[in-house]
């Protein structure tokens, strides 16, 4: 069922999210990205690995922005259930359903935090013999970093707020905003 304007209109007045990054801000930079991405990979067909659920709305519209030919797979990795702090312990929820050996891999993330989970991920694809691994975020909340991890393609760089929409949820909520906002009170509703 499609989100009517009414009720995106509610989620703009909402007084416990504040607009962080317009709609129009985020398509902006990942038509930047997608003009860069094109021009890095011409004639590598590399594969990108759309971390779940967050990065969905970024895969999407990433791939949608690149000029060259590319290839989509999935993964689902946890590392924070329904806290809205990591817990460092990372669990693949979802495995790729190809194999990697010898390809060019593109991981799309949502946001980068501590690094843990995305230094797990990138270790773990290495590890699989692909012929190289690059990072895509959206997001880069720096201050939380815990483990190092180079963002080569990057978004925005953010403070170290709790953010929502635009694929980001807070308990399966917010997702579905075409913006991203900063979360005043996750308890609060």
């Amino acid at each position: 069922m499609a989100t009517s304007s009414a009720q995106f209109a509610s989620e703009f007045s909402n007084p416990n999210l504040e607009v962080l990054l317009s709609e129009e801000q985020i398509q902006a930079r990942i038509k930047e990205l997608g003009t860069q991405l094109t021009h890095d990979y011409a004639g590598l067909n590399p594969l990108l690995i759309g971390v779940l659920k967050g990065a969905c709305f970024f895969l999407s519209d990433l791939m949608r922005a690149i000029d060259t030919r590319v290839s989509v797979e999935f993964m689902a990795i946890s590392s924070y259930g329904s806290s809205t702090r990591t817990s460092g312990e990372v669990r693949i929820m979802k495995d790729l359903d190809v194999p990697i050996e010898g390809r060019h891999i593109l991981v799309v993330e949502d946001i980068v935090d501590t690094g843990l989970t995305l230094s797990y991920l990138l270790a773990n694809l290495h590890a699989r013999g692909a012929a190289s691994v690059k990072l895509a975020a959206l997001l880069d909340k720096f201050e939380r970093r815990q483990r190092e991890v180079q963002i080569d393609y990057l978004g925005f760089r953010i403070p170290d707020e709790f953010v929502v929409g635009y694929g980001l949820d807070f308990a399966e909520r917010y997702r579905n905003l075409p913006f991203i906002a900063v979360l005043k009170d996750p308890n609060a509703d």
